[in-house]
């Protein structure tokens, strides 16, 4: 498994909704982030920057892999390499 999130998940949600609600007060995106960084006690506006990146991917907003094709794809990654130590203690067997 991964590491534990330092984040717990609400906050990260909360700070995802917080800048797009307040996005329109401020110049550039970024801007935004940074001073919800700062409201939530959050070290970097980068972090929140992955979160809202995350997100859009999630959502279909933005090209990539989704949280759950990454989930399913190390799962797989996994039984495959599972898969490959049975076949070799079979064949020195």
């Amino acid at each position: 498994m991964g590491r534990p999130s330092k984040y717990p998940r609400e906050l990260r949600e909360r700070a995802v909704r917080m800048v797009a609600e307040v996005r329109s007060d401020y110049p550039s995106e970024y801007q935004a982030m940074t001073a919800v960084a700062q409201m939530l006690g959050i070290g970097s506006p980068e972090t929140i920057r992955t979160w809202i990146r995350r997100e859009q991917v999630d959502a279909g907003d933005r090209p990539g892999v989704t949280t759950d094709a990454q989930m399913e794809i190390k799962r797989l990654k996994r039984e495959n390499a599972e898969l490959r130590r049975a076949n070799e203690i079979l064949k020195s067997a």
